[in-house]
């Protein structure tokens, strides 16, 4: 079954998912990154490009060719067929079609209130359904 973290009180998502991929890298998980359009997708692309002087975060594209043989995938949506079932990132704002599919997710939830009344929604419809839980509340400074 599915473990399904909750971040909350996020207040740069991009940011804070460049710095999850490094740490799930650094454990050699293969990640997709779920985002809710495609000029979220884009802004994604550069963040994970820019974000670290030392840090290289191998990612391309859901559909590419490379797709397989790369750690990180991006996606704008969930009809592309993906490679990867370790670890989701969800930034879409909505309930992954496929979110079961994968060993564990994340939730990334800023501080915007329609995203926060959207995670809680979220939250509730997996706890129906059983599945495993955490919550941590991020500190900003």
């Amino acid at each position: 079954m599915t473990q399904i973290d909750f971040h909350t009180n996020i207040s740069d998502k991009f940011l804070y998912t460049c710095r999850l991929v490094r740490k799930a890298r650094t454990a050699q998980r293969q990640i997709v990154i779920l985002c809710g359009n495609g000029d979220e997708l884009a802004t994604l692309d550069r963040t994970l490009w820019t974000f670290s002087e030392h840090d290289f975060l191998p990612h391309v594209r859901a559909g590419d060719p490379l797709a397989a043989q790369t750690p990180v995938i991006l996606a704008a949506d969930e009809e592309t067929e993906l490679p990867h079932h370790q670890m989701l990132i969800n930034l879409s704002g909505k309930t992954p079609q496929h979110f079961a599919r994968f060993e564990r997710m994340f939730e990334i939830i800023s501080l915007a209130d329609d995203d926060k009344a959207g995670g809680r929604e979220r939250y509730r419809f997996y706890q129906q359904r059983g599945y495993p839980l955490t919550h941590f509340v991020a500190e900003n400074v």
